[in-house]
């Protein structure tokens, strides 16, 4: 079985008229789960990525503890293998500074299979957005990078100016869209905003496809109501991750401390992951050249 383009098909959801939602896996056998639900697009998570490499995520100090380029872009293709839907890659913030790094690691990204990437516009050394013109030049190089291929590839635009910013921040982060969409961006990400009011303002002052994310510090979200909006792809980050990694924890302690296993109540039988994996293997897709 020969799949379609993943990059196409990735291009087309982001056209269609109604937005749609884009879990995110850390692994292959996540992908398979979150696929098999019946999502179109599938992203991946640099949280849940790093956490299961045993890593810390954002902001990290220590170079040496980082998640390196080539862990990510291992996952991205483990990822895109194993489903024959399109696959978003993380890039967090280009892995590298300049502009000829992030086209770099966009090219690699592309290598991989994924269907698209972000790329974000915080200095992960210093935590601080990187200069707006800097941020555009950093879009431009990556989009071209895609543009020299001849390939379809969806490039998300992250800017993080409203969790930097408050509500200035909001309209920081309308600018920094618009500009980014013009600078070659088929998507923008501002994460920070995940209600209804100030997504519709969002929708109505920038000029192409928005991408916002529930689950990161809040619960009550609504992919839908933010999709009835206007809003164009709805993600949820690392937060099935972290979600997974509290169970483990409870289990941990439950078992500890009271020696019981009720944790395992809702568990998914054996035999049942055994016969979704061997479906999925089985059905792999070739890739087209």
């Amino acid at each position: 079985m020969t799949r379609p383009d993943p990059g196409l098909a990735f291009l087309n959801l982001h056209r269609a008229e109604r937005g749609f939602v884009m879990p995110n896996a850390w692994d292959a056998g996540t992908a398979v789960l979150l696929a098999e639900a019946g999502f179109a697009a599938i992203g991946t998570t640099s949280a849940g990525i790093a956490f299961s490499l045993g890593k810390p995520d954002f902001n990290v100090r220590n170079a040496t503890l980082a998640v390196t380029r080539e862990e990510t872009l291992d996952a991205v293709r483990r990822i895109a293998a194993a489903v024959a839907l399109p696959v978003n890659a993380d890039l967090e913030a280009g892995y590298g500074d300049t502009p000829e790094q992030v086209a770099e690691s966009v090219r690699l990204a592309m290598a991989t299979g994924a269907a698209g990437c972000n790329i974000e516009d915080t200095d992960r050394a210093t935590g601080r957005l990187f200069d707006e013109a800097e941020a555009v030049a950093r879009i431009a190089a990556a989009h071209a990078a895609v543009r020299a291929s001849g390939k379809a590839f969806v490039l998300n635009a992250r800017t993080d100016a409203v969790q930097h910013g408050g509500d200035q921040g909001l309209w920081t982060a309308i600018e920094r869209c618009n500009r980014f969409l013009a600078a070659g961006a088929d998507c923008v990400f501002t994460p920070g905003v995940a209600d209804a009011e100030r997504a519709r303002t969002l929708v109505r002052e920038i000029v192409g496809p928005l991408n916002l994310v529930v689950g990161l510090n809040e619960s009550a979200s609504s992919a839908r109501a933010l999709i009835d909006v206007g809003v164009k792809r709805i993600s949820v980050g690392g937060s099935i991750a972290r979600a997974a990694l509290g169970l483990v924890r409870r289990a941990a302690l439950e078992l500890r401390e009271q020696g019981t296993v009720g944790y395992a109540e809702g568990q998914l039988p054996q035999g049942e992951l055994n016969a979704l994996f061997e479906r999925a293997w089985a059905q792999r897709p070739r890739l087209i050249e």
